[in-house]
């Protein structure tokens, strides 16, 4: 073939593999359109079907929500607070919760167009084009809801006050799809500049230069500017416009009004405002440079007092903060913040804040568990015989009034006088135990455990601390530094005797080889505080620091059948129809069995009534006669130098305690306990005059069915047998012949030996033997 046919065909074949590529890539093409056609298809009818889905989901989420009138909308958006009370538990009226929120509305011509601008630029860009929701942000925080990823914010303006003043922040499908209901309802009755004056009306912004809330940009501008709402320059109204987001955290003061130390924080958000106005063409570039340069610190308002009079007191200011954590906790909750985080203070101070605005604004009233007639015959008490408190200075005081059953405080006492001093000694002062923590310490547990009866001995010899920083040291009752004998558990008890319940609590810790075994199994479930002390050896003798309501508690479980109820003052929290928003639960924990506890209630009759330690009972006796005779429970206590003064006493129904000590902690004298008895009494006769039935003077503590009644040697506290002899010093000597009868919760007493009783060395034994259980108590009061 010649050349010329070689090439003609060569061309031939080149075009017609042209002609087969193209062929193939427009099938290719073709496919391709021909799939993007069905997806688009399916896209078309699953979108469909999905918004079909959504709509009747929609649809089912507010069918029981009747879209509000004009009329129910203004009053709601633009509805600032409703009074909230605290009341008696007899429903009387305690005070009026004071709002420090600070109010002021103004109409839209009195707001800055700047602070308006500034707003819409940060909080809602597409404002004026919406009718209340953005799809894309309703959807986008759809999604972040389902899968967990991303922002789910993007609210309104709109959405946002109605979710404020109309709804709540709880995060529900059913809650959203309201807030778009209503939210569309709003822009349909409303116009735009209407919602903007309402959002700027009713938002919170932080604090003034007070220390208080306040609410609107009126407020806002006067507060932290000193100008009116409508002279706000550019700077000063972006930081305004900044403050809603975060109220407490970009405010320029703190709660007395003093300006923060860390300004940062407001600054940067004011900066942000500005770059948002600048983004949205709302101001220019060198308007956004200038006022971003622009000093506003020294625009910010010196810190001033306030003049609104506010009548507090121990009990408002005691309800109240109760009452503030209760519903502090709540929110925290109801955001899913964990306790840890909670417990941070910046967070948990964040929720205060916004408790106080919920509670003090919102038409509820705190319902209190305290006796009008009670609290007020306690005030008058501290007020009229507090100075028997006092020896040559002031004494303060903090008393606590518990119902046993159920943990109800039915009235307290802070202090002397409020105006004096607003330190409350009942619930907040932590003070060294002293004695009176030895029955739910000590003597308890050793009971419960079966460790002791109340006839076993237990010595009172002088000893020295094996362990701490006082090691070698002797240790030492109220008025000596021991009597040289074996006291029974009763007589010890009775006597207050540091040494014997030395000894006790170190044979509880090393028969359990287990130093917080106490604690934790005891004193943990009655909510003393959490404190490496009670390990100690020293603990035996009170040095751990608690309440006086603590102190109470420990007596409450006690005389409660060994069963604890957590001490409370707010009963319920209700709105204005009646609902509840709080509802106390008790939870009631068994700390002592049945049987132990009322042995130690057995061992705490005979501290008042014997008189060792205490002349309570002699000086009810002068006062009434009845009430003496009820069956009064307890235990004394003082501390170093007198420093603190300790009693706490209980009848079946209810327990009172009294802490009593110098402001300055320093020592008074030993007539401490005599003086606090007076007091005491006092008190107690009050109490019956204005409510005899709480404190159930006809009831009586009786020993369990289950208690053991065994009978023992008196000489030793063991069991008994007609030919017990022991050796003693290389020969043998008998046991004495009386008996008595010892209470054990569980367990037996053990048999007759030379060491028979709770501590003390073998010269100890020996000279016991000897001499016998020589009267050498009467000098080893507490």
């Amino acid at each position: 073939m010649s050349q010329q046919g070689k090439n003609s065909k060569k061309a031939k074949q080149t075009k017609q593999q042209k002609n087969s590529g193209w062929f193939y890539f427009h099938i290719v093409i073709r496919v391709l359109q021909s799939l993007l056609l069905v997806v688009i298809s399916l896209f078309i009818l699953f979108g469909a079907l999905g918004a079909g889905m959504g709509a009747g989901y929609f649809a089912y989420l507010v069918e029981d929500t009747k879209p509000p009138t004009k009329e129910e909308l203004e009053k709601n958006l633009e509805d600032m607070d409703e009074t909230s009370h605290l009341a008696y538990a007899n429903g009387s009226n305690i005070a009026t919760i004071k709002s420090d929120i600070k109010r002021n509305s103004v109409d839209s011509d009195q707001i800055s167009d700047l602070v308006k601008k500034a707003v819409i630029a940060t909080e809602d860009e597409d404002f004026y084009q919406h009718k209340g929701v953005v799809p894309k942000a309703v959807l986008r925080a759809l999604v972040s809801e389902v899968t967990g990823i991303g922002s789910s914010g993007g609210s309104t303006l709109t959405q946002q006050i109605v979710k404020q003043q109309i709804l709540s922040d709880e995060v529900t499908f059913e809650r959203k799809a309201n807030e778009i209901l209503i939210a569309n309802q709003v822009e349909s009755n409303f116009s735009k500049d209407e919602i903007v004056e309402m959002y700027l009306n009713v938002s919170p912004f932080g604090r003034n230069n007070e220390g208080k809330n306040i609410a609107g940009v009126q407020e806002a501008a006067q507060g932290i500017f000193g100008v009116d709402a409508d002279d706000l320059n550019l700077p000063q109204a972006a930081f305004i416009a900044g403050l809603p987001q975060s109220p407490i955290t970009y405010s320029p003061y703190t709660n007395s009004g003093e300006l923060q130390e860390d300004l940062e924080p407001g600054l940067e958000r004011k900066d942000y405002v500005l770059f948002s106005m600048y983004r949205n063409h709302d101001i220019s570039k060198d308007e956004y440079q200038k006022a971003k340069d622009y000093d506003l610190t020294a625009d910010f308002e010196e810190q001033e007092s306030s003049d609104d009079g506010n009548e507090q007191s121990f009990l408002y200011n005691t309800v109240m903060n109760e009452a503030l954590d209760i519903i502090a906790k709540q929110l925290a909750n109801e955001d899913n913040v964990s306790g840890e985080d909670f417990a941070e203070e910046e967070t948990y101070q964040n929720y205060i804040q916004e408790a106080q605005q919920k509670l003090a604004n919102g038409g509820y009233t705190v319902n209190t568990t305290i006796d009008q007639d009670i609290y007020n015959a306690m005030q008058d008490t501290a007020e009229n015989y507090g100075y028997l408190l006092d020896n040559n200075n002031q004494v303060e005081v903090g008393n606590v009034y518990m119902d046993n059953e159920t943990g109800k405080i039915l009235g307290f006492v802070g202090g002397r006088n409020y105006e004096d001093n607003q330190f409350n000694h009942a619930f907040n002062s932590t003070r060294q135990a002293g004695s009176a923590i030895k029955p739910a310490l000590v003597y308890g547990p050793a009971i419960d455990q079966g460790l002791i009866g109340t006839e076993s001995r237990v010595s009172d010899y002088p000893t020295k601390w094996r362990q701490g920083e006082n090691k070698g040291d002797p240790i030492v009752n109220a008025t000596n530094k021991g009597t040289k004998t074996f006291q029974t558990v009763r007589e010890s008890l009775e006597h207050s005797s540091n040494i014997a319940s030395y000894h006790i609590y170190r044979d509880i810790l090393d028969e359990e080889d287990d130093t917080s075994f106490v604690y934790d199994n005891y004193l943990k479930k009655m909510n003393y505080p959490d404190t490496d002390s009670w390990t100690y050896e020293s603990a035996s003798s009170g040095v751990p620091e608690v309440t006086t309501l603590q102190q109470t508690n420990g007596f409450q479980a006690l005389a409660n059948d060994g069963v604890y109820q957590e001490g409370y003052l707010i009963d319920s929290i209700t709105d204005s129809s009646g609902d509840a928003l709080y509802k106390h639960k008790e939870n009631p924990e068994r700390v002592y069995s049945k049987q132990a506890a009322s042995i130690m209630n057995d061992l705490m009759r005979g501290v008042i009534d014997s008189g060792h330690t205490t002349e309570f009972k002699s000086d009810v006796s002068n006062l009434n006669y009845s009430l003496a005779n009820a069956d009064w429970v307890g235990k004394t206590g003082t501390t170093d130098d007198y420093k603190d003064s300790w009693l706490v006493v209980s009848t079946p129904k209810a327990t009172l305690s009294s802490w009593s000590g110098r402001e300055d902690n320093q020592g008074t004298d030993r007539d401490a306990s005599k003086r606090t008895a007076q007091y005491m009494s006092y008190l107690a006769n009050s109490i019956y005059q204005a409510n005899p039935d709480s404190l159930g003077a006809d009831e009586d503590f009786e020993l369990d069915d289950d208690v053991k009644e065994e009978e023992v040697s008196e000489f030793t506290g063991t069991k008994v047998d007609d030919n017990d002899t022991v050796e003693v010093d290389g020969s043998r000597m008998s046991v004495p012949s009386d008996t008595t009868d010892s209470y054990w919760a569980k367990g037996t007493p053990p048999g007759p030996s030379f060491k028979f009783g709770i501590g003390g060395s073998d010269n100890n034994y020996e000279d016991y033997w000897k001499n016998g259980p020589e009267d050498n108590n009467s000098d080893n009061d507490d």
